[in-house]
């Protein structure tokens, strides 16, 4: 039986994302007793807060799922040098209304992709002061600003041999950083 239910926020919905490729993959590092679902944000409506009282479906489903996690995953892309509005509508629903923050106390690592040099670096750094705010314990280190070049996927589109050390090492602080949390 998995212990740990993590709940995992992929900040692009583009179908050939390689951000979910990227979640898709390094989720098969973790341990046994972890899972990982990942959570739709596509469906939900553009956050209003005249909405709060009478949130959608799609919201109260985001949240309860939030809520059912021991920790959050997230793996964004970077839309010009931020997190993409989708991500950040998601991260707004289940955080409203005020007071009622679906994200608080649960840890959470950041990843993401990119094309660039840099990967994701700025929209990484943009999720975490967001995370900080929502009072949501991030794992600091090891960073990982990944760029999607030959190698980083195999053809099966697991973790390829050239970046295997690297993410498994991420996975293993990330699975050490949940089970903190839970102690």
């Amino acid at each position: 039986m998995n212990q740990f239910q993590i709940a995992v926020v992929v900040g692009s919905i583009r179908h050939d994302s390689f951000n979910r490729k990227l979640a898709n993959a390094i989720v098969k590092l973790a341990p046994k007793e972890f899972s990982f679902k990942q959570v739709q944000i596509d469906d939900l409506p553009l956050y209003n807060q005249d909405d709060d009282a009478a949130q959608a479906d799609a919201v109260k489903r985001l949240k309860t799922e939030i809520a059912a996690a021991q920790g959050l995953l997230f793996v964004t892309a970077e839309y010009n040098r931020s997190i993409p509005g989708v991500l950040k509508n998601a991260i707004d629903h289940a955080s409203r209304p005020y007071g009622q923050n679906a994200w608080a106390g649960k840890p959470a690592g950041v990843l993401g992709v990119s094309v660039g040099a840099i990967g994701t670096a700025i929209a990484q750094q943009h999720l975490r002061n967001v995370l900080a705010y929502l009072d949501v314990p991030t794992l600091g280190q090891p960073e990982a600003f990944i760029q999607a070049k030959e190698g980083l996927f195999d053809p099966a589109g697991n973790i390829g041999a050239d970046s295997m050390k690297f993410m498994q090492d991420w996975m293993d602080h990330y699975v050490a950083w949940v089970k903190k949390f839970a102690a």
